[in-house]
């Protein structure tokens, strides 16, 4: 048991690092890929990325409070 919930931690660590790396402080992905925005909202990708982020961070320690528990 021990063992999967320390795959699924790793799995969640791994994600949540490519999530957080992905994001781009203040410029939005439009200026990743060449894209010129104006807008200060996250939309369409950004905004799912972000959300993502959050539910990553959960999941990873949820899984560390469980691993330590178990």
């Amino acid at each position: 048991m021990k063992e999967v919930i320390l795959i699924f931690q790793i799995i969640s660590s791994v994600l949540l690092s490519i999530a957080i790396l992905v994001q781009v402080k203040g410029t939005g992905f439009g200026r990743v890929w060449g894209g010129m925005s104006n807008s200060f909202s996250r939309r369409g990708l950004e905004g799912l990325v972000f959300k993502l982020t959050f539910v990553l961070s959960f999941i990873f320690i949820g899984l560390s409070i469980i691993a330590v528990v178990v």
